[in-house]
């Protein structure tokens, strides 16, 4: 989803804790095994893979805060990684999908062209999905970026009670992007800030920072953003903010789409670290978190209130919901990262120490809060299992790209 804090509920708990991975070594033949679609809804231990040993002269042709600049390290064999199975087969519809925006951006992270790309979207259009593995393993390559360690957390699209209208139980107010929130390209202004963007408003003539979430919740956006819906509990809603999008139930037992449409600018703050630093709670999930601010509902308004983020939103009615490609995203196939690092629409390798996020997935989502080399959130649709796998989800171990085939002898050649 369109996310500029997104979707981190484990950023939000910040379980920082678990074990370091490394990453997958050359000339490895151990498959990455599949994350099976059906099991259980319980942590799943996988053992990661040994470190890389790095090339004496990684490929970084440009220095800078980009995957080029991280350094690249050409990996194994996609064929002595990837087995068949259901992740496979759902990244193949997740990257057909993209191929449309992969082959027309601009690649932030620096490793591609759109022409790159064509070769495997060709092949894509008419691939059988039931041979899905055989595509990757003939189109792709696989790359490492800086040291391949990879951290990943998980988000979902939760569906909470709502209403279209106020009324008794339904008062939480799902504002619309308000008229008077400005972007600033700050890129238009110098060269050095390309790719980075503020949010405020105006006030006289000065821009000024946008209202944090204390003001806004306490109505300081009466009258000035439309209200879209209303949701039944504040804390459900939190949640779904964070998320990005979601549905909500409505009174009749009808269903409204609602998609972000905007962020207030300021920064996120994940509370479910500050929860444990002050001794709140003691693991970190979202379930902790939810369990403790119900049970300490004034206190938790004002935890709340100290993540000064806030999103806004506006009805989805078409395929959805939507990724950062403003293309739909896929359940258990879309992963979201930063694109100074994977170049959106990319397939992304993971062999981490959970079992459920290990294999292939497709980067067509970003956040606020996954910024960095290996840096991910995995999507994993709707519904009870989505929210359970996500709420948990700290997985870490290693991450390795699949790009075009012939990319890093490209970029090798390049370097001075």
């Amino acid at each position: 989803m369109i996310r500029v804090q997104a979707g981190v509920a484990l950023l939000l708990a910040a379980t920082l804790s678990a074990c370091a991975g490394g990453v997958i070594p050359p000339g490895s033949t151990n498959a990455v095994p599949p994350s099976p679609r059906e099991s259980a809804v319980r942590r799943q231990p996988a053992t990661p893979r040994p470190p890389v040993t790095p090339a004496p002269a990684p490929v970084g042709v440009t220095a800078g805060d980009n995957a080029l600049g991280a350094g690249l390290v050409a990996g194994p064999p996609v064929a002595d990684l990837l087995v068949s199975g259901e992740r496979s087969r759902l990244a193949l519809q997740a990257f057909r999908i993209s191929c449309p925006a992969l082959m027309r951006r601009t690649d932030q992270s620096g490793l591609t062209r759109g022409a790159d790309w064509q070769p495997a979207c060709s092949a894509a259009a008419s691939w059988p999905e039931s041979s899905a593995s055989a595509f990757f393993i003939r189109y792709f390559e696989t790359a490492q970026v800086g040291d391949g360690k990879a951290f990943a957390t998980g988000y979902f699209e939760p569906e909470i009670a709502g209403s279209r209208t106020r009324q008794p139980g339904y008062d939480v107010p799902v504002y619309a992007r308000p008229s008077d929130l400005i972007d600033v390209d700050l890129g238009q202004f110098s060269d050095t800030l390309k790719g980075r963007t503020i949010r405020g408003k105006v006030e006289g003539r000065r821009f000024v920072p946008y209202e944090p979430r204390e003001r806004i919740v306490a109505g300081a956006l009466d009258g000035r953003a439309n209200v879209i819906g209303w949701a039944a509990d504040p804390i459900e809603f939190f949640f779904l903010q964070i998320q990005g999008s979601g549905r909500l139930r409505l009174p009749d037992g009808g269903v409204m789409r609602i998609g972000y449409d905007g962020q207030n600018g300021r920064d996120y703050t994940g509370i479910g670290k500050l929860m444990k630093d002050r001794g709140l709670i003691q693991a970190g999930s979202m379930q902790d978190i939810m369990a403790y601010l119900r049970a300490h509902p004034v206190e938790g308004a004002a935890i709340m209130n100290e993540n000064r983020s806030f999103v806004f939103f506006k009805e989805l009615t078409g395929a959805g919901p939507l990724g950062a490609l403003g293309l739909p995203v896929t359940g258990e196939a879309t992963v979201a990262a930063d694109p100074r690092y994977v170049p959106l629409g990319a397939p992304v390798l993971l062999s981490l120490d959970r079992a459920e996020p290990n294999g292939l997935w497709i980067a067509q989502d970003t956040g606020g809060a996954i910024k960095g080399a290996n840096r991910f959130d995995t999507f994993w649709g709707a519904g009870d299992r989505a929210r359970a796998i996500a709420g948990g989800m700290a997985a870490r171990g290693s991450a390795l790209l699949l790009l075009p085939t012939g990319t890093v002898a490209r970029l090798t050649a390049a370097a001075p």
